[in-house]
């Protein structure tokens, strides 16, 4: 079993953190808000730390699922950060949403320093984390794939190297750009139905079993439905990646009409309140 630091006990980082450690390894926490480490230490078998570079202290394996590109750079290079600790040749993995522009600035600083990183962004949501079956896209060199792949397994379903540092969230943007169109063309769908009289129960049953049907039709219809949206992934982290993927669209000179478009749905559903509401809730802008 191997020594594991983990930074970040998000409403993902913190089940992700937990079925590593029911795996037998050796766990060290870190949160900003140290109450939720503490809780974290009391579920699962563990210790917590009061600083990154603390928890990274001595880790053959070294997690990250934060905020933002921000938030990224205070627990690597801050003046508390894992790299003031980090050891040579283990293996950092970050599971934070970023730029695929600061997962190369950390590759680089990591080969310059003789450890191992890989920036493998998460997908499933909430439910995905707690039930330990998220997918996880990875950019890195295929060694440190290799000696960090049975660790990642602990929480994933489906994991995949995807070529060099950065694709993992180039491969995230490309998750949340199908997202966004999916999700409204749903939205889109529902509030047509419902104003023309059908029974969507028995519409998406029928449906979902052919060419339109998608992870976002089987899992949150029904609480679109419902008029119902604390089940998953909020507005504004939602507004976050589509940021992320809509600047990287501009370096690399594609187009993201669609993408653009909902986006701005977005920034109207937070308007209406629904900053913490789940993705789905673009159907709140439709039937208001």
């Amino acid at each position: 079993m191997s020594n594991v630091a983990f930074v970040g006990l998000g409403v993902m980082g913190y089940p992700m953190a937990g079925y590593i450690s029911k795996a037998g390894h050796n766990v060290t926490v870190y949160n900003r808000t140290g109450a939720k480490a503490e809780k974290w230490v009391t579920e699962f078998k563990g210790s917590k730390a009061d600083t990154p570079a603390k928890a990274a202290n001595g880790a053959d394996f070294i997690f990250t699922c934060v905020g933002n590109d921000n938030d990224l750079k205070d627990v690597t290079f801050g003046n508390n950060g894992i790299f003031k600790t980090i050891k040579k040749d283990a293996i950092y993995i970050d599971n934070t949403t970023a730029s695929a522009t600061i997962a190369r600035e950390i590759y680089d600083y990591s080969v310059k320093n003789e450890f191992g990183f890989l920036d493998a962004p998460v997908s499933g949501g909430q439910a995905g984390a707690e039930n330990g079956a998220l997918t996880v896209m990875i950019g890195g060199d295929q060694t440190n794939f290799d000696k960090a792949k049975d660790i990642i397994d602990c929480y994933s379903k489906k994991m995949k190297l995807l070529g060099s540092a950065g694709n993992g969230q180039l491969a995230k943007m490309v998750n949340q750009i199908c997202i966004a169109g999916l999700v409204q063309g749903l939205s889109e769908a529902i509030n047509f139905g419902v104003k023309s009289g059908l029974n969507m129960e028995d519409v998406i049953e029928v449906i979902s079993k052919g060419a339109a049907q998608s992870w976002q039709m089987e899992n949150r219809y029904k609480t679109m439905l419902d008029d119902k949206f604390e089940h998953g992934f909020a507005v504004d982290w939602m507004r976050k990646d589509l940021k992320i993927a809509m600047e990287e669209a501009k370096n690399n000179g594609s187009l993201l009409p669609v993408t653009e478009l909902v986006d701005k749905y977005y920034a109207e559903v937070q308007e209406m309140g629904g900053k913490r509401w789940d993705t789905s809730s673009l159907i709140k802008r439709l039937s208001k």
